[in-house]
Formats: structure tokens, C-alpha cells, sequence
């Protein structure tokens, strides 16, 4: 099937289209959340929680657009897609975020903003970035905009079934943002799925620079990782149980991810896939019982075995998705996202039997669970479908993970020369 990918008109009345709407439904339902603030302008509050939590709302913030946006810097000549899509499916979807979370939450009618809610907003996004890394290369920024309206919208559905009807814990989000990315974008590349790039593409794979550049994103990842596990963490003890929680989950899941990575490549070299995603996974997987008293072994153990189970994932699973389940996962979010995700739910069933956390219990987990699971492949297969319709474009399987059929690129240094040479010919004739 023929795809018109010229976005000229597409793509600029869509973009435009969506921040008209959104600046009119701001201006009809959003308003400052002025609780707990002093009555004057003039006058401080030391108890003041949005100046409190806004360096964990920074530390998010760059993990949105940075870390997410320079780990799929990987592939060799899409990187302005992945930084320059990133930031626009990011400003979008904050925007988004803002009003589907806001409308399970009204005050008199209204959606007030206050800094968690510009943390939960983060947290929305976050989800589309993670199912991005499943389809990258694959699709046009118009289905990446449409993609975050459907996503973002079944998102806060599943975010207020977990946490206000169920009332399950996952302050850390390895249910909610993590497992649900990951199998929304699973789901919908199932469906995209392509049988011309099977067999692979001329394209998709890295070269020393750009696998330098995902590095950058991973390590900004790494490092406020803490930050994103327990912002929205309860004042006190609890938070400072998911920073020091994900602190040692982080670190024992290097050592192993390292030690896999050498285990099972070839005469023992590390492969910078598993360095660049499975060092993150304990960060995923720990996220769930994040602030729950699981001692910093405890943490540990999730990290370890995160670690392992990330670069198994990466190693063998795959390979396998790819050629026989028709799931190609550009980005591996499913070793990354996926399975540590849901090792995180299995985790909270454990720790909440286990009393880590009193109040919680173990089978209201396990439905959580479930139920993001379920919610995820359903919304996912859906949003496959919509953006499989051709009028959104979507570029040819021959100009797939190229930058250039979105984007102006500069000629590479190699082209540049030749085309030097030839005008010189022409002139000197």
C-alpha cells in the first residue's frame, strides 16, 4: 500500500489544530492550585511543597526529554527522530497529560495545577515515550501525535482504576508507566508489523557514534532515576525509602547486567545494547515497592535479578518476537519496560504479603496487575489499527529509520566532497 508521507499540510494543521484546542480547554477548566499557599503574594511559606518537590519535578523533566530522547539515539541515521520526536510527543503530551488526569481529579469543575500534577503529566508522557522506542524508525510524527492523544487518554483510565478504585500501590510506576508502555507499544507494532523489514533493514542497526550518543540518555537515566521513584512518594520515611531503594536496586543491577553481557557474547565482550537498557531495569523493577520497607538488600535482589533478566531479554526473547510473534521492537522496550515492569508487580505482591507496607494487600496487587496488563493490549491493539489507516502516512519499508524522508539533513561530509569533485569536473569542462 502507497503512503503519501509529505507532511506539509498534514502534519503542520494537525500539530496546530491540537495546541488551539488545548489552549481552549486550558483556558475553560485549569486553574492554579493555591492551596497551602501564603494568602499574600509577598509573603513565604517554609512549608511551601511545590518549591519543596520542584527538584524531583527537574529530575523527571530531564529524564523526559534528555535520558528518553538520547537513549534511541542508537540507530545511525535517525537521530534527529528520536531527540527532535521525543520533544515534540513530550510538549504535547504534558499538555494532554494535564487535561486526562485532571478530569478524574475536578475541584468545582475545575483541574488544578500544582507540582504533582506537573509530575504526573511528566508521568503520562513517559508512557508514549516508552511504546515510541517500540515502533521508532517505523512510523510518521503525525501516528506518533496521534498515538499520545490515545495512549495518554487510556493511561489516566488505568491510572485511576489502579490507583483510586483498586487502590493499589505503585509509587514508582513499574505497573502503570512501565508494563503499560511497553505492552500498548507491543501491542500496536503487532499490529504495524511489517513483513518487508523481516528479514531486517540496511539501517536499523548503530555505528560507534551513535551507540556513544544512547549512552549519554542512559546515564542521564540512571542518575535521577531515584528522583522519578519517589516523587510522588508520601513526605518523610516512605520517600526516603524509594530513593535509597533505587539507589542499590540501580547499582546491583549494573554489575549484573555487565556480567550477563559478557556471559552469554561471544568470547566474553560486553555488547552496548545490554549496557545501554539492562542497566536501567532495576531502576523499572523496583519501582513498584520503591517506598515499602524492603531493607537495601531487598532492593538489591530486584536489581540483581532485573539485571539478569533484562539482558537474557535482549539476548534471546527478541530475536524471537521479531521472527515469530511478527513483534518488532525497534528499541527492546520489552526487556527493558515490559518484563521488569511486571517483575515489579510481582515484587509489590511479595513485599505487600510480606507486610513491607501495611494496608496493601498482595491480591489487590496482583489485579493491578493484571488489569494494566489487559488494558494496555487491548488500548494498544486498538491504537494499532487507527494508526494503521493510511491517511496519517507512514513511511515506505524502504525509508524506514532514515531521517531523512521527515527531516532536512545536512549532506554527510563523504557526499559533500563528491559533490565538490563533480562541480569542479563540470566547471573545468
Amino acid at each position: 500500500m502507497a503512503y503519501d508521507t509529505n507532511m506539509r499540510f498534514k502534519f503542520s494543521i494537525l500539530a496546530i489544530g491540537l495546541q488551539i484546542l488545548l489552549i481552549v480547554l486550558f483556558g475553560i477548566f485549569v486553574r492554579y492550585d493555591t492551596q497551602g499557599h501564603s494568602a499574600s503574594l509577598n509573603e513565604t511559606h517554609v512549608d511551601d511543597e511545590f518549591i519543596k518537590l520542584y527538584p524531583l519535578f527537574q529530575d523527571v523533566h530531564v529524564m523526559i526529554f534528555v535520558g528518553f530522547g538520547f537513549l534511541m539515539t542508537f540507530l545511525k541515521r535517525y537521530g534527529f527522530s528520536s531527540v527532535g520526536i521525543n520533544l515534540l510527543i513530550a510538549a504535547f503530551g504534558l499538555q494532554w497529560g494535564t487535561l486526562m488526569q485532571g478530569l478524574w481529579h475536578l475541584h468545582g469543575g475545575k483541574i488544578e495545577i500544582g507540582i504533582k500534577s506537573m509530575i504526573n503529566a511528566d508521568f503520562s508522557t513517559a508512557t508514549v515515550l516508552i511504546s515510541f522506542g517500540a515502533v521508532l524508525g517505523k512510523t510518521s510524527p503525525v501516528q506518533m501525535l496521534i498515538m499520545a492523544i490515545f495512549e495518554i487518554a487510556v493511561f489516566a483510565c488505568n491510572e485511576h482504576i489502579v490507583g483510586s478504585i483498586l487502590e493499589a500501590t505503585d509509587v514508582g510506576a513499574s505497573m502503570i508507566i512501565h508494563a503499560f508502555g511497553a505492552y500498548f507499544g507491543l501491542a500496536a507494532s503487532a499490529v504495524l508489523y511489517r513483513s518487508g523489514l523481516k528479514k531486517g533493514h540496511e539501517h536499523e542497526g548503530s555505528v560507534y557514534h551513535s551507540d556513544l550518543f544512547a549512552m549519554i540518555g542512559t546515564l542521564f537515566l540512571w542518575m535521577f532515576w531515584p528522583s522519578f521513584n519517589s516523587a510522588i512518594a508520601n513526605p518523610g520515611i516512605e520517600q526516603q525509602m524509594a530513593i535509597i531503594n533505587t539507589y542499590f536496586s540501580l547499582a546491583a543491577c549494573v554489575l549484573t547486567a555487565y556480567a550477563f553481557s559478557s556471559l552469554v557474547e561471544h568470547k566474553g565482550k560486553f555488547d552496548m545494547v545490554h549496557i545501554q537498557n539492562a542497566t536501567l531495569a532495576g531502576g523499572v523493577a523496583v519501582g513498584t515497592c520503591a517506598d515499602m520497607n524492603i531493607g537495601p538488600f531487598g532492593a538489591m535482589i530486584i536489581g540483581f535479578l532485573a539485571g539478569i533478566i533484562s539482558t537474557l531479554g535482549f539476548k534471546f526473547l527478541t530475536p524471537i518476537f521479531a521472527s515469530k510473534l511478527r513483534v518488532q521492537d525497534t528499541c527492546g522496550v520489552h526487556n527493558l519496560h515490559g518484563l521488569p515492569g511486571i517483575m515489579g508487580g510481582i515484587a509489590g505482591i511479595v513485599a505487600t504479603a510480606l507486610q513491607a507496607k501495611p494496608g496493601f494487600s498482595p491480591t489487590i496487587q496482583g489485579a493491578a496487575l493484571a488489569t494494566t496488563f489487559a488494558i494496555a493490549i487491548v488500548g494498544g491493539v486498538i491504537t494499532g489499527f487507527i494508526l494503521k489507516l493510511p491517511f496519517w502516512g507512514q513511511p515506505p519499508d524502504q525509508n524506514c529509520y532514515d531521517d531523512t524522508i521527515y527531516w532536512e539533513v545536512p549532506l554527510e561530509e563523504e557526499e559533500t566532497v563528491n559533490n565538490l569533485i563533480k562541480h569542479n569536473i563540470a566547471v573545468s569542462e
